[in-house]
C-alpha cells in the first residue's frame, strides 16, 4: 500500500472563502445604482440651464471634471484600484454643484468639490464609508469660510426673481404673496443651480423610487415632517410665520428629502430608524428657518441627523416572543 501524502498548508491550492450572508445576487451594481441617480438628476440640469444659462453648465461641468480627476489623483495616491467609472464621484460633484448659486468662481468650485472628495470620503475610507453627506461636508466648509460667494445674489445673476426664504427671514410672511406655488414649482425662484428646481428634482425622485434606487421612508418623513413642524407654527401666529406648503415649496427642501437626506451612506437601514432620521431633519428645518441665523436651514439639519444616524440604527423592533 502507497502510503498518502498530506501536503503542507502553503501547498494546498484550494481555498474556502467565508462571508456574511445572505449570498443571493441581486444583479444590482453601484455604477447601475449611479446612473440612475444621474438619470433623475437630467430634468434639474435642463431646467438650470434654461434659469441660469451658461453659468449652469460651467460650474456643473467644472464641478464633476473636479470630482473625478481628485479621487482618481487621490486613489493612485493610495495605491488603490481607481473606481471612478462607477461614477460615484462625478454624481457627488454634481449634486454639490447643484446647491451652489450660478455666481459661484471656479476656484470656489474647485476647492469645495475637492473637499468632498478628499475630506467628505476619501479620509473615511471611500465610497460608503462616510459617516456625513460628502457634498454637504463640502457646503458647510465653504459656507462658513466664503459666505460671501455662497450667498445668492440677484444682481450678479442679472435677474429680477428673489430668494424666497430671504424675503421671509427679513420681511415676515407679509410680502411672500408675490411668490405663487405654481412659480415656486416651476423654479422661477433664486437658488441652488438644482434645488430651486422643485417640479424636475420631484420628477427625479419619483424615478428614484419607481426604481427602488431610494426607499419612500426618509423622503415621506421629510417632507412630512417639514409640513406638519410650519403648519404648527402657523397655527400659533399666522401673522409671524408663513404657510407649510411655502416651506416644502421653497429652498432646498424636495433636493433634500431625495438627495442629501437619502444618502445611504449617512442615513440609517432600519424602517423606522429612518422614519425617525428623515422626521428629526425635516423638524429641525423649520426649527433653523425659524429662529437660526440662516435662511433655509436644510444643509445643516440633514448634517446634524447624519450625527444621529449611528443612534437611529440602535432603534430596533423587539423579535418575535421577546418580553
Amino acid at each position: 500500500m502507497t502510503p498518502q501524502v498530506i501536503k503542507p498548508y502553503s501547498q494546498v491550492t484550494t481555498r474556502l472563502i467565508v462571508a456574511p450572508p445572505s449570498h443571493w445576487r441581486s444583479g444590482r451594481t453601484i455604477k447601475g445604482m449611479m446612473q440612475d441617480h444621474l438619470i433623475a438628476l437630467l430634468p434639474a440640469v435642463l431646467m438650470a440651464m434654461v434659469h441660469f444659462g451658461f453659468e449652469a453648465f460651467r460650474v456643473l461641468a467644472l464641478a464633476g471634471a473636479t470630482a473625478v480627476a481628485v479621487e482618481a489623483v487621490c486613489l493612485k495616491l493610495l495605491n488603490r484600484d481607481i473606481t471612478v467609472d462607477n461614477y460615484s464621484a462625478l454624481l457627488t460633484g454634481l449634486i454639490f454643484a447643484f446647491i451652489l448659486p450660478s455666481t459661484a468662481p471656479w476656484w470656489l468650485v474647485v476647492i469645495g468639490t475637492s473637499t468632498a472628495i478628499i475630506l467628505g470620503r476619501i479620509v473615511f475610507g471611500g465610497l460608503g464609508a462616510n459617516p456625513l453627506c460628502a457634498p454637504l461636508v463640502a457646503w458647510a466648509v465653504c459656507r462658513l469660510s466664503w459666505p460671501a460667494y455662497m450667498d445668492f445674489d440677484m444682481n450678479l445673476l442679472h435677474t429680477t426673481l428673489n430668494y424666497p426664504l430671504t424675503q421671509l427671514k427679513y420681511f415676515g410672511p407679509s410680502v411672500l404673496e408675490q411668490f405663487s406655488y405654481s412659480d415656486l414649482l416651476l423654479g422661477n425662484q433664486i437658488g441652488g443651480l438644482g434645488t430651486s428646481q422643485v417640479l424636475a428634482v420631484l420628477m427625479g425622485g419619483i424615478f428614484l423610487l419607481i426604481r427602488k434606487r431610494v426607499r419612500w421612508y426618509i423622503p415621506a418623513a421629510f417632507i412630512g415632517s417639514v409640513f406638519v413642524t410650519a403648519w404648527l407654527f402657523q397655527l400659533s401666529d399666522p401673522n409671524l410665520y408663513a404657510a407649510p406648503m411655502f416651506h416644502v415649496l421653497a429652498g432646498s427642501v424636495m433636493f433634500g428629502a431625495f438627495f442629501l437626506a437619502a444618502d445611504p451612506s449617512g442615513s440609517p437601514v432600519g424602517k423606522i430608524p429612518m422614519l425617525l432620521f428623515g422626521a428629526i431633519a425635516g423638524i429641525m428645518v423649520v426649527v433653523i428657518r425659524v429662529y437660526g441665523v440662516y435662511p433655509d436651514g436644510v444643509p445643516f439639519a440633514i448634517l446634524l441627523a447624519n450625527l444621529l444616524s449611528p443612534l437611529l440604527d440602535r432603534v430596533r423592533p423587539k423579535p418575535f416572543g421577546a418580553k
